[in-house]
């Protein structure tokens, strides 16, 4: 598609008849930008609006329109110049690929100051024809959007403002998150869905009989009256939570700088000293513990290696004692053996050699008995056992515990040093006041917004409820119908489509917003001059808010981009959604390089406005592209045309010449 002829007539600040030649060629050959210089409130955005409204009529985003209807926004429109009997008019000729070959047509749109019936009159001629093609005027707004559709037409057709705007929300605008959303295709998804609806609306009132008819059209119009309901306190929450966000983020900043600046070790400050005298007195506790440990047995583990040859002396006593009870006792044991043995009249030979190896084996017990020490200890049993116990268990448990007192007691004098140091950290009472204030300020702030929010949320939920329950009544009264009539087949089928639609949905839209990222990064990438600050440009598939990652892989804030770099960043995103629709559609940019600094400005001219489209109209102040701007277009061989928009502040009139400020 090619824009070749605007004509305006008595259109805002054009009086008059005066046609503009947009063709992007020059000496035949191929040229993509068209420049017009003018200053502000010159006639640069009327330009804009006057294409926009030759296309899509009442349907045309205007920038002067507001809430005027479209009578009074057509009266406005009117050269105020104009006598009575003058007509407003404008044309925009365009070319586009029909049946494989080009056709021209020409749209014309002309209204009086009191236009009748409140609208214009629209014309379609078709090549050379002089006549209205009938057909095709009837058909325009479907035949327009087969072209060029409303939803993405602001992705083609957009102003510095609106690069702006886009720039500095965290969110795309309404306008571009529709244009997102029709680009993905996501609107005839809904669009079926809403079909669909109909469809079996038309159904069940086709099925009902009169009183049936009756109650479901009375139902359908209170589930309509609900879904307003609805989207109103959706509308009015999302507002909310905007606030809410801000006057949480706030609230945050505020208990930062209260902590940072000791407020929450003031207000704490009696909790604090509580805490304090706690440990204070477990202290003294757990020294008092160990200070009766120490006058007790604990003294005793210093000469436990003592105790324990004491222990061992003491056995080896009883064990000497108990040998030589055992001897005696071996000796009448023995000599009974041996008069044993004489009865069993061996012989003398075999008798003494058992005589000689019980000598020999008592002769032994007593030398081992008699090369030990000489008792000193002559400790009984009881006290052997009781010193055992001591050593193996009592001994051990008072050293445990006073162990675990003494590490109790470090920890108890380290949280005393921390509380210590936390107290004379406190903020001053003054100042506390001061920072407490603010806290408390930002909180009710942020808790009555939220009460609103959460409000808001439960009416929603309310009415979801509601819609819900009417949705259920109008299906008792549609289920009797398509029981008598036998056309169940049709709801169920389409309950089913509308599950498959929603599946499809998503899908197609993680898909497309995947090629978006890469256009978009893409995009992005080659328009700074930065190019190592973004790897990443990733698009949220609910809000379709952009987030940038740079090489390794960390999200980078949006704050710390400038204000140019964040420009950039929306320009590469309408180029990314532009390149991803795969239409050739001619580009137009109302104010296009805002606040950009010279290297921004730079890469724009040189990468941007030559490569956005095949062709590129530019509405400028002489600040925006100036001398060297201009120069650079020149030797780029980019601009095909030159327009200068003279604005007349006396007669507040505006004529398009040839040649652009300099």
């Amino acid at each position: 598609m090619i824009f070749l002829e605007l004509v305006l007539q008595n259109f805002g600040p054009y009086r008059g008849r005066q046609v503009i030649n947009l063709r992007p060629e020059k000496d035949n050959n191929p040229c993509p930008i068209i420049l017009f210089g003018g200053m502000n409130g010159g006639g640069k955005t009327t330009l804009m609006d006057a294409i926009r409204l030759t296309l899509y009529g009442n349907r045309a985003q205007c920038s002067t329109r507001g809430n005027l209807s479209y009578s009074e926004f057509l009266s406005q429109c009117v050269n105020h110049h104009a006598l009575p009997v003058d007509n407003t008019r404008i044309e925009l000729l365009f070319e586009h690929i029909q049946d494989n070959k080009p056709t021209k047509l020409r749209v014309v749109r002309y209204w009086s100051k009191n236009p009748k019936d409140g609208k214009d009159t629209l014309g379609i001629l078709v090549g050379d024809d002089e006549w209205p093609d009938q057909a095709l005027l009837n058909t325009w707004e479907e035949f327009i959007e087969t072209l060029l559709p409303l939803g993405i037409s602001n992705l083609f057709l957009f102003d510095g403002e609106q690069v702006k705007e886009l720039a500095e929300l965290e969110t795309p605008p309404t306008a571009v998150v529709d244009a997102i959303q029709s680009l993905l295709g996501l609107e005839l998804a809904e669009r079926l869905s809403q079909d669909i609806d109909i469809l079996v609306s038309r159904k069940r009132k086709k099925l009902a009989d009169v009183q049936q008819l009756a109650n479901i059209d009375e139902i359908e119009q209170k589930l309509q009256q609900k879904h307003r309901e609805k989207e109103s306190i959706e509308q009015e929450r999302k507002a909310i939570k905007s606030k809410l966000e801000r006057a949480e983020d706030k609230q945050s900043r505020a208990y930062q700088k209260f902590i940072s600046e000791g407020g929450k070790i003031a207000a704490e400050r009696s909790q604090l000293d509580k805490q304090f005298n706690e440990v204070k007195v477990q202290t003294e506790q757990t020294r008092q513990a160990m200070m009766e440990l120490a006058a007790e047995a604990l003294p005793l583990a210093l000469i436990s290696p003592i105790l324990n040859l004491a222990k061992s002396q003491c056995e080896k006593e009883t064990h000497q004692q108990e040998a030589k009870i055992a001897i005696g006792i071996s000796k009448q044991r023995d000599q009974r053996l041996i008069d044993y043995i004489r009865n069993l009249s061996l012989n003398s030979e075999q008798l003494g050699k058992i005589q000689t190896f019980i000598d020999q084996e008592t002769k032994s017990m007593e030398t081992e008995i008699a090369s030990d020490d000489k008792p000193w200890l002559n400790a009984d049993t009881e006290t052997i056992n009781q010193l055992d116990i001591f050593l193996r268990s009592d001994l051990k448990t008072i050293a445990l515990t006073a162990k675990q007192k003494l590490e109790s007691l470090k920890t108890l004098e380290i949280e005393m040093d921390s509380l210590e140091r936390q107290l004379a950290a406190a903020a001053s009472p003054e100042a506390y006041q001061q920072l407490e204030k603010a806290v408390h300020d930002a909180q009710n702030e942020a808790a009555k917004l939220k009460a609103t929010w959460e409000t808001l949320n439960q009416k929603v939920e309310q009415l979801e409820r509601e819609i819900k329950k009417t949705k259920h009544e109008l299906e008792v009264y549609s289920k009797k119908a398509i029981e008598i009539q036998n056309d169940r087949h049709i709801i169920t089928v389409s309950a089913k489509v509308q599950q498959t639609l929603k599946l499809f949905r998503e899908k197609l839209t993680l898909r497309k917003l995947n090629k978006l990222e890469v256009e978009v990064t893409e995009c992005f990438r080659y328009l700074l001059h930065k190019s190592d600050l973004v790897h990443q440009v990733a698009i949220d598939t609910d809000t379709f808010s952009l987030s940038i990652y740079d090489p390794e892989g960390k999200q980078v804030p949006k704050h710390r981009l400038s204000a140019g770099e964040k420009q950039l960043l929306a320009i590469a995103f309408l180029w990314g959604l532009a390149r991803v629709s795969g239409r050739h559609l001619p580009v137009a940019i109302d104010t296009p390089l805002g606040r950009l600094d010279s290297s921004h400005r730079t890469n724009l001219i040189e990468r941007y406005f030559p490569s956005a489209s095949h062709q590129v109209i530019l509405l400028s102040t002489d600040t925006e592209i100036g001398k060297t701007e201009l120069e650079n277009l020149r030797k780029q061989d980019a601009i095909a045309r030159e327009y200068l928009l003279n604005y007349n502040s006396g007669d507040r009139q505006t004529v398009v010449e040839p040649g652009y400020f300099w």
